[in-house]
């Protein structure tokens, strides 16, 4: 017994070494091997599972990598998914831009996801469909991807006259804009994971968010108060929680964050603190640089 737990010992090791190796692969690179490597990703998560206790699996700090986001939330999510299985591979993005950088575009061309993707610009919609129309993975069944100016008022009927309702595995948020409230007003689908973007520039104790405003646009506002937009990670965290979900984590540099349904996966991902997500150079500089230029515009506290 004793030389087969050693024996498991170095084999995590191991293949921990070798997670980070290939996660760390500048795989957005060479797109068309993207495929291959996450499938032995995910072989290598299937025997790090068999051999390890959930506390001893990697961080979302170890398996973070880029193929189409636009940081490393492509390795975090596909991590995750592995971990905690996935029930219908749908998922909703909400500003998906060209659809070519984006939260989904690595579930839905090398994971065969189904997707509804809005954007508010029709020049990036019709660049999007012509990319996955075009895709030699998506040609035959490419995303829904729609032209949208998305608010709290319309956000459930876009998504319902769309197909999509009821349980999702993933909902992808990042409006630059009524954030919160858009989040907030959102009853037609119970995702199991939500990725949104925060306004890591307002200090980790405040919940703010803009007011709400459908025509909200932060591009009209002078350069100077561009950082008045969106919700503090604090605001979001209570909504969330209001909601069923906990904190899990981020990408490296704190802003784009990462809640779990409460009903899943515990044991893998516990909750936790706004101060380990704030936790490195970009925040810290934000909140002590650009903050003081916007703390004096109208936020509103939730």
């Amino acid at each position: 017994m004793a030389l087969l737990s050693k024996l498991k010992r170095h084999v995590k090791n191991y293949l921990k070494l070798q997670l980070v190796k290939i996660s760390s692969a500048r795989v957005y690179e060479n797109p068309s091997n993207s495929s291959e490597l996450q499938c032995l990703l995910k072989n290598q998560y299937r025997l790090l599972k068999s051999l390890c206790k959930p506390s001893d699996m990697p961080s979302l700090d170890d398996v973070g990598f880029k193929a189409f986001s636009q940081f490393e939330e492509d390795g975090i999510l596909l991590y995750i998914f592995f971990v905690i299985g996935t029930t219908n591979k749908r998922v909703v993005e909400i500003c998906a831009g060209n659809g070519r950088e984006c939260m989904s575009a690595n579930l839905i061309i090398n994971h065969g996801w189904e997707g509804l993707l809005f954007d508010g610009d029709i020049e990036n919609v019709n660049s999007g469909m012509d990319f996955y129309r075009k895709h030699p993975s998506t040609f035959l069944y490419p995303p829904i991807f729609k032209q949208a100016w998305l608010t709290a008022e319309n956000v459930n009927e876009l998504i319902k006259s769309n197909g999509f309702s009821g349980e999702i595995d993933l909902l992808s948020l990042d409006i630059d804009g009524n954030d919160y409230w858009v989040l907030k007003a959102i009853t037609s689908l119970n995702p199991r994971l939500i990725i949104c973007e925060t306004n890591d520039v307002i200090p980790s104790n405040l919940a703010l968010t803009i007011p709400h405003n459908p025509n909200f646009c932060y591009k009209n506002l002078p350069e100077d108060k561009h950082d008045f937009r969106s919700a503090s990670l604090l605001a979001m965290k209570k909504l969330c929680s209001e909601k069923g979900y906990r904190l899990i984590g981020s990408h490296r540099y704190g802003f784009n964050v990462i809640f779990m349904r409460n009903d899943i996966g515990l044991d893998y991902f516990p909750e936790v603190s706004i101060e380990e997500i704030h936790n490195n150079p970009q925040s810290r500089y934000y909140q002590s640089e650009r903050w003081p230029k916007v703390k004096d515009m109208p936020w509103v506290e939730v």
